[in-house]
């Protein structure tokens, strides 16, 4: 078992060196799907994934990273401490649970530091049915006006229209009208594209692959920014299912939450990642969720947010400008502080072993297909 802070990267080639020597150490089958595009500095990016057990396993658990880019700092340091983890591997193993890891799902951003892919989607509302008219987000409508001004930082004049809007509708309406996803917008925030992205692609063909012939998944999708510091919420990754939300509870306690019932802290979403599985393996049982793990308040992590698509509209920005843009926007990802680490090392740790004695339940809820 390796220290937790080394666990972590400062950067997506550290992090991806770290994980595939994590993966090789560990014995795992590996397979790497490189992206067309360099990384920030020249790097091969890629989606590397690592495959801990029987391939035949019925029982899969998919850990993945970096489906934002920029949360990728704190899912690969997850991933390479799990890699390393001899009581954990061993206890899957016993159960017959072989561990899918996808390592960076979204390589571009993550070396960037975007949120979003190359084509600037935001890969989680990218899984939509593109043959049919795509959702409308009204409430985007009336606030893009606001998002990107001329200038960064926003002017007088853009703060106090920003705060009218706070404070006629509160904090949750700015947050869901900005975060819900749109597809009319390509240059604005949560923007969820007009076709599938490489990395939506690239994705589907791995679990195609690695879970077509389960019985049962489980996915712990690792994420940072809502919530408060340090605190990883557990939210239902899948669809409007009760039997799903109420498995997920007690595999991993009543304090799972779900977009659909309004008890998260994110707000109701569309075109979400974890659909693939349908597709994929049709005739498993799947339960799964996102781990939240909180960073900044969320007015912050928006403007930060913000900040970052203003400057990707603005490449001839100062360099101090651009610079300062990034480094708030890592800030509002990641905490880069050894205590937060081990807060996030400790829960996902537990969520792996509950996911674990969850997929070895004897008498599933249903009947697989």
């Amino acid at each position: 078992m390796v220290p937790i802070p080394q666990a972590f990267s400062a950067s997506y080639a550290q992090a991806r060196v770290k994980f595939l020597e994590a993966a090789a150490s560990a014995g795992t089958q590996i397979e790497s799907h490189r992206h067309p595009l360099p990384g920030r500095d020249g790097e091969v990016l890629a989606l590397d994934v690592a495959l801990d057990g029987d391939a035949q396993s019925e029982r899969l658990l998919i850990v993945s990273s970096a489906c934002h880019g920029v949360e990728g700092f704190c899912g690969s340091g997850v991933q390479v401490f799990a890699l390393h983890d001899a009581d954990w591997r061993q206890q899957a193993r016993e159960a017959g649970v072989t561990v899918l890891y996808l390592h960076a799902l979204n390589p571009y951003g993550f070396s960037h530091l975007r949120r979003v892919t190359q084509e600037g989607v935001d890969l989680n509302r990218n899984f939509q049915d593109f043959s049919r008219p795509l959702p409308v987000n009204a409430a985007y409508r009336r606030v893009q006006p606001l998002l990107l001004p001329p200038v960064w930082p926003p002017d007088a004049a853009n703060r106090a229209a920003v705060q009218d809007f706070i404070d006629r509708e509160g904090v949750a309406a700015w947050q869901a009208a900005i975060s819900g996803g749109q597809h009319e917008f390509p240059e604005g925030l949560f923007y969820g594209g007009l076709a599938p992205t490489w990395s939506h692609q690239t994705l589907r063909g791995v679990l195609a692959r690695h879970a077509g012939h389960a019985r049962r998944v489980a996915w712990i999708d690792l994420h940072t920014g809502l919530g408060p510091n340090g605190v990883g919420e557990r939210i239902w990754a899948g669809g409007n299912d009760a039997a799903g939300v109420a498995r997920a509870r007690r595999w991993w306690g009543e304090q799972v939450t779900s977009i659909y019932d309004g008890s998260s802290t994110s707000a109701l979403l569309t075109g979400l990642m974890w659909s693939a599985i349908d597709d994929a393996a049709p005739q498993a049982e799947y339960t799964g969720i996102a781990l939240e793990y909180g960073t900044e308040p969320i007015l912050e992590i928006l403007d930060a947010l913000r900040g970052d698509h203003w400057l990707a509209r603005h490449p001839e920005a100062p360099p101090a400008l651009a610079a300062e843009i990034k480094a708030r926007l890592l800030r509002a990802f990641y905490t880069d502080t050894d205590a937060w680490k081990g807060q996030i090392v400790s829960q996902a740790r537990q969520a792996l072993h509950q996911a674990v004695r969850g997929l070895s339940e004897t008498a599933p809820d249903t009947a697989a297909a």
